[in-house]
């Protein structure tokens, strides 16, 4: 993946502004400082914000809003196209679910998932619309499923 920015479209446009109206860019961008990570610009109005510290969440990558946090590098994150898709995928959801208002709605679902599935994310609807294989989720299981 190459340094330049990559280009904004009218949807990416509209996904860029709705998140910094609806907050949740200005709450990525404090978690990321909070976390001690780098921010730097990664074009259609999205950041990669690497370094994060803390290891919560425990994912390779994770939103909120436009921001892309993640404890690894830069590096990283260029290698892994499919997980950047999966995460940009995130950045719209912020726009079009009420942007920090989809935090609650998030860890609903990962309440309902360990209930329904005992893991966080074979019942989450925002990692099925991001496509969970690309985020590196395993299949969507039940507890009915499995044979232990």
């Amino acid at each position: 993946m190459s340094s330049a920015l990559l280009p904004h479209t009218f949807w990416t446009r509209v996904r860029t502004v709705l998140n910094w109206i609806n907050l949740s860019t200005l709450m990525g961008f404090a978690v990321a400082k909070i976390g001690g990570a780098t921010i730097t610009r990664r074009g259609r109005g999205t950041y990669f914000a690497t370094g994060y510290r803390f290891n919560f969440p425990v994912a390779d990558a994770f939103t909120i809003g436009s921001v892309i946090d993640t404890r690894h590098d830069m590096s990283y994150l260029q290698e892994r196209r499919v997980l950047l898709q999966h995460e940009d995928r995130h950045c719209t959801q912020y726009a079009f679910f009420i942007g920090v208002v989809m935090l609650p709605l998030y860890l609903a679902c990962v309440a309902i998932s360990y209930a329904l599935a005992g893991d966080h994310s074979s019942y989450k609807p925002f990692e099925r619309l991001a496509n969970q294989a690309d985020g590196g989720y395993h299949a969507p299981t039940n507890r009915l499923s499995r044979h232990s």
